[in-house]
């Protein structure tokens, strides 16, 4: 089973919401061709970020926990990753937003983007020493810019919200990641490269970076929505 470790834990992350998503009061089901176009276009740039980040040694992975299939120095289970959490993640804020009135949140959205831009300047600034937290900082701060300022999104303090339950799930999932409950770590990082203040067992870095992962698939999604919805 130990092989096969990092495999269930994609699995076990997309499993519940996959099969909720033909339940006929939510058919996500009829969203898949806009949910993969939107995973893999936000994939690309965050492949190539964790690719560069472990040539250069910033974190490695336990090869004891995965099946030995590797590619572009990633193992398989990886780039499963990018699918399996972003549809989890993406399934969520759908559903909560389809079932409740979220639009409260949206009154949010400027003092959230100025918090957290400073909040990430700020770290930035002060670490442009330690590379996964200074371009973690500089990612967030520009895709926070960005959607606020350029794309004028209005539901940035709604997604916000839903991150902020889903971190319910992000965190045994990326605590077994990080060694939660294992002899070691799946993945490891290099000290020198992060801030080394933890949630349990999870750099408080991979909230982040997991937090602008999420907007962008969000971002993405809606807008693969609308173009399939015009073509109908």
């Amino acid at each position: 089973m130990k092989p096969y470790t990092y495999l269930l834990i994609n699995f076990l992350t997309i499993i519940i919401c996959f099969i909720f998503s033909f339940d006929k009061r939510i058919k996500f089901n009829k969203h898949f061709p806009a949910f993969l176009k939107a995973s893999i276009l936000v994939a690309i740039p965050f492949i190539a970020w964790d690719v560069w980040f472990t040539a250069y040694g910033v974190w490695w992975f336990n090869t004891d926990y995965t099946t030995g299939v590797v590619l572009l120095g990633l193992p398989i289970e990886e780039w499963l990753f990018f699918i399996c959490i972003p549809f989890s993640c993406v399934f969520t804020y759908f559903c909560l937003d389809k079932f409740f009135n979220l639009d409260w949140a949206e009154s949010f959205n400027t003092i959230i983007v100025f918090v957290s831009v400073i909040v990430c300047v700020l770290v930035a600034l002060l670490n442009y020493d330690k590379t996964y937290t200074f371009v973690t900082a500089v990612v967030t701060t520009l895709t926070l810019v960005f959607l606020h300022f350029f794309a004028s999104v209005r539901w940035i303090g709604k997604a916000s919200l839903v991150f902020f339950v889903l971190m319910l799930g992000f965190i045994p999932v990326n605590g077994v990641l990080t060694g939660s409950g294992l002899e070691s770590p799946i993945v490891n990082y290099n000290s020198a490269h992060f801030l080394n203040v933890r949630i349990l067992t999870i750099p408080i870095e991979d909230a982040v970076y997991g937090y602008t992962q999420f907007l962008l698939n969000i971002y993405m999604f809606k807008i693969f929505q609308r173009s399939a919805n015009h073509e109908k």
